[in-house]
């Protein structure tokens, strides 16, 4: 969903499954980003430019194949921003990217700070249900379910897919709810540096430095990004008649990539990627709210020296090969390690450490093939091994607990046949078996898929996806004393439907809806009608809804999009019976955002973006809530000469302060200016 329209659209590769030219095996992998540094300057208008319809069906898009395609080549409706959008938007992390995208709820529960923690809601899932991609290979932390997107600095990434609906079919556990893809950059054909330096409110301070290119046989890219914020603002909580200032809420960033390209002859290329993820940050807690007597912000308490560190190093080795003599047929192998530690050291009330660590090592083999002219087939094997330990330090009795220390093995057979019947119908069929070192692990995850050209201008579609999500090691093994793990949990079952329209508006607009039904049955959740609280299959939540999008051409140069996520999770199945027929707490809220930008081909940007949020429930019988709130942001970029960008950002401009959970506040007003160099 762009939100600026079709600037650079003539520059857009038209993308197609399998180039029609000679070329190496790369080619049948993500491209490289368009951005302003990379496109040939020139003062004249081209003499075919693309319509902003052109530009949206033909982003190209991975996640909803397991291979490259398009947006109009898939029957599930996929949302894109991609690194020129980050950019115009002033995103500083994928948490911030997604803040404008249909079909997910992306507002932390904790803040709006650029390292508040991320949570992602999809079609009533929270999320633990919520598979995070990294280029094409699963990243969630299996100890604890997850992983947090405010990680992610912007810098490396080309782009980020929003697949919702799930994609256990392709993709396995954890994608019950959605998929979200980080695609990263890859080498540029011309060796570019680029450095920048932003800075902003609340002691914001940036700086970037990356390069990219290729000489010969071999591409990289190489990136550095020091992020460093204080964060304290002054707020008020008006239910605990608080005014204070945020304090031990400062951030600093490190993050390295390196990833490293090599055509071996014109049919193989091998890849190396490696990525380097460090922040430490303060821990301040939230404001205690005393009424309603043990409500949800009751137990807050501030910190001033509560202090949390990620180190986190993802890495991969992929080769790619195009089998036969033709461009139909590509074999890809990956293998890769993760190590993901994270510590939380609480010095104020608890006086204990609490460390959470996680190594992952995985194999992913798929063969691409289009065997017909209107028939293709990706089919392969996914292994993935996950050790995962919770420990707790009490620093004044010197002892340290084992929560958990455990592992979990996870293989998988898969395929996704597709056939155009005729240049207006196609459909698809998807079958995963999945195989686990636990009990309950196994499951099988079909799929089915279609779309309809009803004219040039109308396309129906309509898919069903069976999903699930293993169990965590923490509700299978934790043992907390007055809580204990369960290790006959079965996992949790998602059954997705959904139905569109995709509608053409003449030649200046697009108007995609999308109707849905996704059902969590065997929800896992605490039970605490037990003498030792453990975790259970008790839930069930079936969440209908609706995802409309509108992009349009008003003029020359000016563009505007309007999109709107609406959601009715209700639950159906709990122990206590007061939540049943309730909605569920978080997921329920609707979107509303809305865009105006004018922008030129010179990289000239100027746009007025909304997020609205509507009220929604923060507990499960629905006696709770958090009021809704809108937001207006002024986004602009100026490229200054052929070299030299500068952007701006003034974020929440009437300065509407809110509170994403009780106790806990935004950071109101903001700005922020940033100058980058290419050369």
């Amino acid at each position: 969903m762009p939100a600026a329209g079709c600037a650079y659209a003539n520059q857009v590769p038209q993308i197609s499954e399998f180039p029609k030219y000679e070329g190496t095996a790369r080619d049948l992998q993500p491209v490289a980003q368009v951005t302003p540094e990379n496109i040939p300057a020139s003062t004249e208008e081209p003499d075919i430019e693309l319509t902003v319809i052109d530009k949206l069906l033909n982003e190209p898009v991975y996640s909803p194949f397991r291979r490259e395609g398009t947006v109009k080549d898939s029957t599930r409706p996929v949302y894109v921003i991609t690194g020129e959008e980050m950019e115009a938007q002033g995103a500083r992390t994928v948490r911030e990217a997604l803040k404008f995208l249909p079909g997910i709820l992306p507002d932390g529960t904790v803040g709006t700070e650029v390292n508040a923690l991320s949570g992602q809601f999809i079609r009533g899932s929270n999320s633990a249900q919520v598979l995070i991609l990294l280029d094409g290979r699963p990243i969630n932390d299996l100890g604890s379910g997850g992983f947090d997107l405010s990680e992610f600095t912007t810098n490396i990434v080309e782009r980020v897919e929003v697949l919702p609906g799930g994609g256990s079919t392709l993709y396995g556990s954890d994608a019950i709810g959605g998929v979200i893809n980080i695609i990263t950059r890859r080498p540029t054909e011309k060796v570019t540096t680029q450095a920048g330096v932003t800075v902003g409110a609340y002691g914001l301070n940036q700086q970037t430095i990356n390069s990219s290119g290729k000489i010969g046989d071999i591409g990289w890219v190489v990136g550095y990004n020091r992020t460093e914020a204080e964060n304290n603002y002054p707020f008020s909580i008006p239910s605990a008649n608080f005014k204070g200032t945020r304090e031990n809420n400062d951030v600093l960033y490190n993050n390295f990539n390196v990833k490293l390209e090599a055509d071996l002859g014109k049919r193989n290329t091998l890849t190396l990627s490696t990525i380097y993820l460090g922040k430490d940050q303060g821990v301040p807690g939230g404001v205690p709210v005393p009424e309603p007597l043990y409500g949800q912000g009751y137990f807050n308490s501030l910190t001033n020296s509560d202090r949390k560190y990620t180190d986190q190093v993802l890495t991969d080795l992929t080769w790619n090969s195009k089998l036969g003599g033709g461009d139909d047929s590509l074999l890809t192998a990956r293998v890769y390690a993760d190590f993901l530690n994270t510590r939380y050291d609480s010095r104020n009330s608890s006086q204990a450490r609490y460390d959470n660590g996680q190594t992952s090592y995985g194999l992913q083999t798929q063969h691409s093939w289009k065997f017909a002219n209107n028939q293709t087939l990706v089919y392969g094997f996914d292994y993935r091994n996950v050790s995962a330990t919770n420990s707790t330090f009490n620093f004044s009795a010197n002892t340290k607990t084992v929560t958990y220390d455990d592992s979990i093995s996870q293989g998988a057979l898969f395929a996704r046949y597709e056939i155009n019947f005729t240049p207006s119908f196609t459909a698809n069929l998807g079958l995963r078996q999945d195989f686990s070192s636990l009990t309950n692990g196994s499951f099988t995850s079909p799929s089915v898929g279609a779309k309809f050209s009803l004219t040039d201008s109308t396309t129906l579609r309509a898919n069903y996806i069976k999903n699930f999500r293993a169990p965590n090691l923490f509700s299978l093994y934790a043992n907390g004393g007055s809580y204990v793990g369960n290790p006959n949990l079965r996992p949790e079952k998602g059954d997705s439907y959904d139905i569109g329209i995709d509608q053409k508006l003449g030649n200046f607009g697009l108007l995609r809806l999308t109707y849905f039904n996704n059902t969590i049955s065997d929800l896992i959740a605490y039970n605490f009608a037990v003498p030792v609280a453990t975790y259970e299959n008790i839930g069930k939540v079936r969440t209908t809804g609706i995802e409309a999008v509108l992009n349009l051409q008003l003029a020359k140069n000016v563009y505007a999009f309007v999109s709107y996520t609406a959601n009715d999770p209700r639950i159906l199945k709990s122990t206590n019976s007061a939540e049943i027929d309730k909605e569920l707490r978080f997921a329920g809220a609707d979107s509303l955002n809305a865009g105006l930008s004018y922008e030129t081909r010179q990289g000239l940007y100027a746009g007025i973006l909304m997020h609205s949020l509507g009220a929604y429930p923060i507990n499960n019988t629905n006696t709770e809530f958090l009021s809704g709130y809108t937001t207006f942001d002024f986004k602009m970029r100026v490229s200054l000469s052929k070299t030299l960008v500068l952007t701006g950002s003034l974020d929440n401009i009437f300065n509407q302060r809110y509170q994403l959970f009780p106790g806990y506040p935004d950071g109101g007003r903001v700005f922020q200016v940033g100058l980058s160099s290419t050369f």
